[in-house]
């Protein structure tokens, strides 16, 4: 795709990075010779059993039995991996390659608690003792262990026990409103629960022993309950232990490693069961080969528990990197805060969301100087200028990697890798492996215009099954219903000659009027550029009425007047088209979002379509649940032929 140019590889990138030592190490042991980035890519999704039998074999997985085949079947759903073979997650986590013992391999930061570390040795101590604990309380394979804690050393250290057993983990951030934390596992029946008391955020203390005791009196499974004095002190945490040595239980690669959720802003929540193997291979594959993290590296991603970036963050130790943990207020006292750590932390690859850097350029943030050579941007798409204020404020030799991809497979199935350019605005390829495509209305693939995107052939990471889904209806209905035997992710792509795409915002939350049609981002994109515009959301009420309406919401100093409604106007019809022109623009105070900063597009226009609140919106799940008052109070106004908010 066109466009500017802001970084490009340099000279001996062969030489230098994980992915050029994979591409010898093909060519040494296989026979394998690649020109470049897209001749691995096209081996790589033409033949996919040889491909992930070589990271199998390159990342020198532990396997107690050796699997029969790599992957007998292409097929979708029902795919299957490694047959035979028996591994554990955590057993390759704390390998911790090119980590010595006694060097750091968590680093801790929080605002309700001093900043904290742990060696190899202590993290594989620690995993040793919690193991032993949770054992000592019944927990074996197949039983569920629950965590109510924040992005801190003893939430991975639980995972990472409860893997060691064969068990299966379940997290939620402690910001989570008890019905959403039990919609999440009453689902599941975890035979512990192992919580935090409180927390702080930014200068808020935030008491959660209530909370933590309505969750336990809705889950009859829970057995016994294990208290981390986070915030006050005590606790049952330490007081786990046993004899027992480190063991890892064999499992098969599709045993279930953990239960993410779907964001839950409709409905129950989607509980997507995840498999030791599939996130195995997918995480030390991205996690090496595209964001090229190895020994020396400290890998950073601002997270919370309750969204799969969390996941992803921490298997880093099984390519030798470390982790940096943050937990508290990103934007306090002021949106520095994270570039200043950055910069205290020594972090080489900082992990963030489109929205965070785009607020930063809003808010003039001048970040200090730091070693970041690789900065990560997701959970929407980064237009343009955001690209051009990493490049112009962060520093100019690093590497910006846009990615997508979500919880359903817990990774990004397009972003960057080391081999390839970075073009304002796009997003750099396609991921190894991952044969992503888009499709036409027709289910025919396109190339150069906007589609569906979809994955044609099966991925590892792709989910075991949704848990209490024992024939697979739901699995099916979620990814399969629209084109069989290919998934469906929901959001709308183009994808260019050259393999590079731009992704513009959910497909079921498109705006097509006169049969021009555009993803949101794109709208978002021009709206949120304007003076005076914090936030939007646009909704197309495309039954009947064919409205297209905005919501915006507005600095303090900043007025909806008839001058700032014509501005918008004027800036969306040249930027775009004269059929995205709104036909009415509405003030609001907050745009609603979910607790990992997503819009909420579709349930606001079930609300304006008289959806009522409690069935279109899950408030559980929500950041800033009280932000859907005042579109209620405008459906209600409408359907009275009023406007409450002028």
């Amino acid at each position: 795709m066109t466009g500017t140019v802001l970084w490009n590889p340099p000279a001996d990138v062969r030489e230098t990075t994980r992915i050029g030592h994979y591409m010898a190490w093909l060519r040494d042991t296989r026979n394998l010779d690649f020109a470049g980035y897209d001749d691995l890519y096209a081996w790589s999704v033409r033949d996919p059993e040889g491909f992930w039998r070589s990271i199998w074999d390159y990342f020198e997985v532990i396997a107690h039995t050796d699997p029969v085949a790599t992957l007998p079947k292409r097929t979708m759903p029902g795919a299957i991996w490694f047959p035979g073979a028996t591994l554990n997650y955590a057993e390759h986590v704390l390998r911790m390659p090119g980590i010595g013992d006694d060097e750091p391999v968590v680093h801790a930061y929080s605002q309700t608690r001093s900043a904290t570390t742990l060696t190899a040795r202590q993290l594989r101590a620690e995993v040793r003792r919690v193991r032993a604990g949770l054992k000592a309380l019944g927990v074996a394979k197949g039983d569920r262990v629950a965590a109510y804690a924040p992005n801190i050393p003893e939430t991975y250290v639980t995972m990472l026990a409860t893997a060691a057993l064969g068990a299966i983990f379940s997290s939620c951030a402690p910001e989570f409103g008890t019905r959403s934390v039990t919609d999440r596992w009453q689902q599941i029946e975890p035979k512990v629960l192992v919580a935090v008391d409180g927390y702080r955020y930014g200068d808020k203390i935030i008491d959660r022993r209530q909370e933590v005791q309505a969750i336990r009196d809705a889950l009859p499974s829970v057995e016994s309950v294990v208290t981390i004095g986070y915030l006050e002190g005590g606790g049952t945490y330490d007081d786990l232990g046993g004899d027992d040595e480190l063991e890892f239980e064999p499992l098969p690669f599709d045993h279930p490693l953990y239960v993410l959720y779907s964001s839950g802003t409709t409905g129950l929540p989607k509980p997507i069961v995840h498999g030791h193997g599939g996130i195995l291979l997918e995480h030390v594959k991205m996690l090496a080969l595209h964001h090229d993290l190895g020994p020396g590296d400290r890998f950073f991603w601002f997270t919370t528990t309750g969204w799969m970036m969390w996941n992803f963050l921490v298997s880093a130790p099984a390519v030798g990197a470390s982790i940096v943990m943050f937990d508290g207020n990103p934007g306090f006292p002021d949106l520095t805060y994270l570039w200043q750590l950055a910069a205290d932390a020594d972090i080489t690859y900082f992990g963030t969301s489109a929205p965070f850097l785009m607020a930063c350029r809003k808010a003039g943030v001048e970040p200090p100087r730091n070693r970041i050579r690789g900065l990560g941007s997701t959970g929407a798409p980064l237009p343009p200028e955001g690209f051009d204020w990493v490049y112009e404020h962060v520093g100019k030799d690093l590497q910006l990697q846009s990615l997508s991809g979500g919880t359903d497979v817990c990774t990004g199935f397009v972003g960057g890798v080391p081999l390839l350019p970075v073009t304002e605005g796009v997003i750099a390829c396609r991921a190894l492996g991952a044969k992503v495509e888009a499709y036409g209305p027709d289910g025919v693939p396109v190339v150069g215009e906007l589609g569906e995107l979809v994955i044609t052939a099966p991925l590892p990471s792709m989910p075991v099954g949704f848990w209490n889904d024992p024939d697979g209806t739901r699995y099916r209905e979620a990814y399969f219903d629209v084109f069989p035997g290919v998934w469906r992710h929901g959001d709308w792509i183009t994808i260019a000659e050259d393999g590079s795409c731009v992704i513009t915002g959910r497909s079921d939350a498109t705006l097509n009027r006169g049969g021009v049609r555009l993803g949101t981002a794109e709208f978002y994109s021009v709206v949120e550029n304007i003076e005076g515009v914090l936030d939007s959301v646009v909704v197309h009420l495309d039954e009947g009425s064919d409205e297209l309406l905005l919501f915006v919401v507005l600095a303090d100093d900043a007025e909806l007047d008839d001058g700032m409604r014509d501005r918008i106007r004027r800036e969306l019809r040249a930027a775009l088209s004269p059929r995205h022109v709104p036909d009415q623009i509405h003030r609001v105070r907050a745009v609603p979002r979910t607790l990992s900063a997503k819009k909420l597009e579709v349930p606001v226009k079930r609300i304006l379509t008289g959806t009522p609140v409690e069935s279109a919106a899950a408030k559980g799940a929500l950041a800033n649940p009280e932000s859907l008052t005042a579109f209620e109070d405008f459906a209600r106004s409408r359907a009275n032929d009023g406007d409450p908010l002028g």
